[in-house]
């Protein structure tokens, strides 16, 4: 097992390489994910159903990205591919400062979300190759290491919020690309991952196995969630509560906190497939009751809402601990070594689904309708939960049905 267990650091060189990079790559992330939606509604002043149908745009931009670019990482070393993908996340961020229109907002956010989908493919083989004997718990040990970076940069990203002007907001974007080009910058030593090819096969495996094409379906569902603490909630407070807004960078610090704290801790107890469905459902009905909370906050004093918020998020996030660990446990358990880039590249599109329909749904459902829509959301994740379990029974049993096909190493990239 990981020395992580024991120590605030990995032993490995390359594992603490890899996570000095994700935490620079996850300070830049804090900063957008915080005030990244207020950034183009207060200061380039889109309207908020065109910067939810631009993140739509986006988020289906980014689905194919993930797949091609993980068999990329899996074909020619996932080290060099990584890392082009967070050089292209730091130009196409940089890019928001001239997003001032509808059509250059777009094409900004359509890089830089098909440059994330990308890099968490690419980064796949290397959490693999390098994460010991449970690669899973290693990249939930990334994960709190995320959050840490998150959580400095929602101090940072609170700033501009509060001071509302447009410099403090462009200060803000170029932050975040600096953060994205520093993150490439530090993957230059770590040692390269030999890839290895397989014969004798499909050559795109991952789009075959519609066992995991269905639980990546349900996954993708399951992660709109994260939109909840990052839109719904910034865009709730603000339009529907008394709240102060400062509870906004309150709210992502919270979270944060909790996932650093308890990330690795959830993901020991995550431990097979079996483990991860059951993960799954519990999850499932925390994000309800996390939305009917959340729902309820609306028409009271500033106080109460402030209460019921922090309450809300602390039970999403044990939410977002199960989904997180069931996660990392599937996605890895049911992909093949030698396709493991292209595996979590299809396991992405479910993240890329909650790009594409997440911020409309949530604005449609949550902002505009209002409190019966928080209802509907909760139901959604509920039901999203008791449906996975069966599906990975299936998965397992279409696992252990497939031929072992033999690995052949070719040179590393």
């Amino acid at each position: 097992m990981l020395g992580m267990r024991s120590h605030v650091l990995p032993d490995t060189g390359p594992q603490r390489v890899i996570a000095a990079s994700n935490l620079v790559h996850a300070l830049g992330s804090g900063l957008y994910l915080t005030a990244g939606v207020l950034y183009f509604t207060q200061a380039a002043r889109l309207p908020a159903a065109e910067v939810g149908l631009g993140l739509g745009i986006a988020g289906a931009f980014s689905l194919a990205a993930g797949i091609a670019v993980g068999h990329l990482a899996d074909r020619i070393g996932a080290r060099g591919v990584y890392a082009a993908t967070l050089a292209v996340q730091a130009l196409a961020t940089a890019a928001f400062v001239l997003a001032d229109r509808f059509w250059p907002f777009v094409l900004a956010v359509c890089a830089a979300t098909g440059a994330k989908a990308a890099g968490a493919a690419a980064r796949s083989p290397l959490i693999r190759h390098y994460g010991g004997d449970r690669p899973q718990e290693f990249r939930a040990y990334l994960r709190a290491v995320t959050n840490i970076g998150v959580s400095l940069g929602a101090v940072l990203a609170g700033w501009a919020v509060q001071v509302g002007t447009h410099s403090a907001y462009d200060l803000l974007v170029v932050g975040n690309a600096a953060a994205f080009a520093a993150a490439a910058a530090v993957l230059v030593v770590l040692p390269p991952v030999r890839p290895e090819l397989v014969g004798g096969g499909p050559r795109w495996t991952a789009l075959r196995d519609r066992p995991y094409l269905a639980l990546t379906a349900l996954d993708g569902v399951m992660a709109i969630q994260f939109r909840v603490l990052t839109i719904a909630i910034p865009l709730w407070l603000v339009a529907a509560t008394a709240a102060p807004h400062w509870l906004i960078s309150g709210t992502m610090l919270l979270n944060t906190a909790i996932v650093i704290a308890c990330q690795v801790r959830a993901s020991r107890h995550v431990d097979s497939p079996a483990a991860g469905a059951l993960a799954y459902r519990r999850s499932g009905v925390a994000f309800l009751l996390a939305c009917v909370l959340i729902s309820l906050t609306a028409g009271i004093p500033a106080w109460g809402a402030a209460v019921l918020l922090l309450a809300a998020v602390v039970v999403h996030t044990v939410g977002e601990l199960w989904h997180s660990a069931a996660g990392f446990e599937i996605s890895f358990a049911l992909a093949p070594a030698h396709a493991t880039g292209q595996y979590l590249g299809v396991f992405g599109l479910g993240s890329g689904l909650a790009e594409a329909v997440g911020p409309a749904l949530l604005i449609s459902l949550c902002i505009t309708w209002g409190r019966p829509g928080w209802y509907v959301v909760g139901a959604l994740f509920a039901l999203t939960g008791l449906a996975t379990p069966p599906a990975v029974r299936w998965a397992q049993r279409h696992r252990h049905a497939q031929p072992r096909s033999r690995g052949v190493p070719v040179a590393a990239g």
